[in-house]
């Protein structure tokens, strides 16, 4: 299994507060979890409002059966508008890929 873990620091953007560019990303990742079928669990998830500022704003937690899994989600274009999306409104991104 691979575990792909990414996370995102938000800015205000596209008439949006970071909050509600978080809310929007977690109503579009839905999306890619409904359509890549080689993404086995996927979740996204928005940082407390009571953490520090300096957290990242949202991470994505994302499952795969194999590397060959992760780089079909990768140029799947669903991914690949959602990543579009998250383009505009980033100001930050860390990600890990792990084998368990």
């Amino acid at each position: 299994m691979i575990k792909h873990i990414v996370m995102f620091k938000l800015k205000d953007a596209n008439g949006r507060s970071e909050y509600d560019n978080a809310l929007e990303a977690k109503n579009r990742f839905e999306d890619v979890i409904a359509n890549v079928k080689e993404l086995k669990k996927g979740e996204l998830v928005i940082n407390s409002a009571d953490a520090p500022e300096s957290n990242y704003t949202i991470a994505l937690i994302c499952d795969f059966d194999d590397i060959e899994g992760l780089n079909a989600y990768q140029v799947h274009p669903v991914h690949k508008e959602f990543g579009g999306f998250i383009a505009e409104i980033k100001s930050d991104r860390a990600c890990i890929d792990y084998e368990y």
